[in-house]
């Protein structure tokens, strides 16, 4: 059983920068798919950034040139680097990742407000 654990997240500026983590309980090497989703309230969940396991990478249109996703297969951990904040990126983050089946974490907050 795979097991994704979510941290990093918190209450940050507009402006500012915050580094989510998710700490797989196992290898990551196997994971096709790495990926970040989020869900502001009212909304639906959205696609943030994803990387395949040969390094292609996908970013929504709203967080190109500000978020930076990794993965560090020695680590067994992704990251997802967030710069620039505004307000509406304020959501809960969900780490997934893909492997025989799709993984989610429990999320993490993030509050971008002055």
């Amino acid at each position: 059983q795979v097991q994704l654990v979510e941290s990093g997240g918190g209450l940050v500026q507009p402006g500012g920068s915050l580094r989510l983590s998710c700490a797989a309980s196992g290898s990551i090497f196997r994971f096709k798919v790495m990926g970040w989703y989020r869900q502001a309230p009212g909304k639906q969940r959205e696609l943030v950034a994803e990387i395949g396991s040969g390094g292609t990478i996908y970013y929504a249109d709203s967080v190109k040139g500000r978020f930076t996703i990794s993965r560090d297969n020695a680590e067994n951990t992704g990251y997802l680097q967030m710069n620039s904040l505004k307000s509406e990126d304020t959501a809960v983050y969900y780490c997934c990742a893909l492997a025989a089946t799709w993984y989610w974490g429990q999320g993490t907050q993030v509050t971008v407000s002055s």
